[in-house]
């Protein structure tokens, strides 16, 4: 039977030197995995560096210890289930971007509104399912082939205005964010989304999927310009 309790543990982990969380730690091992056979498959120095890289990553999820984090001060091996604690100080990262669309605000909100639209524009995402009015199931790609998934919930709606979110206890992303939509006059609508979140590994994580090219910030704002390919007549100019 297990006796720990979640003070015991934070103090074991304290004392073991693990500054990284359970989730984040498999999701390193997984990723360096990828990481190394991807390098060992090529020739040459970048191949080598990503193999280097790799181990690292795997030494990083086996052992639950982060150089760069010990650096920076950070630790995210305490429990995650406080979505604001999760992505305080240093530990997120946000991203804004926006575009403007030649539709009435009333018809983006509404498409928005009904989340399983997303993947539709949205191509790391698998599906969105609804579980309640306020409460949805989210599956995405994750880093060297594996699945990311989480719940997410309502917490912050106002009609043709906005729509905010943030993930629930279990997430395998902690994540908060908000959809704005704004008149701009003769039926445009500026959209504005804001995405703060932790990635699996961190803001190290984030700077080795930006390094391969997947950063978030690129990824919304080609999005948000597919939607607008999407819902705009194929005449109006931008």
């Amino acid at each position: 039977m297990d006796l720990t309790f979640p003070e015991d543990r934070r103090e074991a982990d304290v004392r073991s030197g693990r500054n990284v969380g359970d989730v984040e730690r498999w999701t390193s091992v997984a990723a360096g995995a990828g990481l190394a056979m991807y390098g060992l498959s090529r020739r040459g120095p970048a191949g080598w560096i990503a193999v280097g890289v790799g181990a690292v990553l795997v030494r990083r999820g086996l052992t639950g210890q982060c150089e760069i984090y010990r650096a920076l001060g950070m630790d995210t091996s305490a429990s995650r289930d406080d979505t604001r604690r999760a992505l305080g100080g240093p530990a997120g990262v946000n991203v804004t971007e926006a575009v403007t669309i030649a539709r009435p605000i009333e018809e983006l909100y509404r498409f928005w509104r009904n989340l399983e639209n997303l993947p539709r524009l949205m191509q790391h995402l698998e599906s969105v399912e609804r579980v309640t009015d306020t409460i949805s199931h989210w599956r995405a790609r994750g880093p060297a082939g594996t699945t990311l998934e989480w719940d997410a919930e309502i917490i912050n709606e106002v009609p043709n205005t906005v729509i905010g979110w943030r993930s629930l206890e279990g997430a395998d992303v902690v994540s908060a964010g908000s959809v704005n939509f704004d008149a701009e006059g003769d039926g445009r609508t500026r959209v504005t989304v804001r995405l703060q979140y932790s990635p699996p590994g961190g803001k190290a994580g984030a700077a080795l999927a930006k390094f391969f090219g997947g950063d978030a910030a690129t990824e919304i704002r080609e999005d948000l310009q597919r939607f607008k390919e999407q819902v705009e007549p194929a005449h109006t100019e931008s």
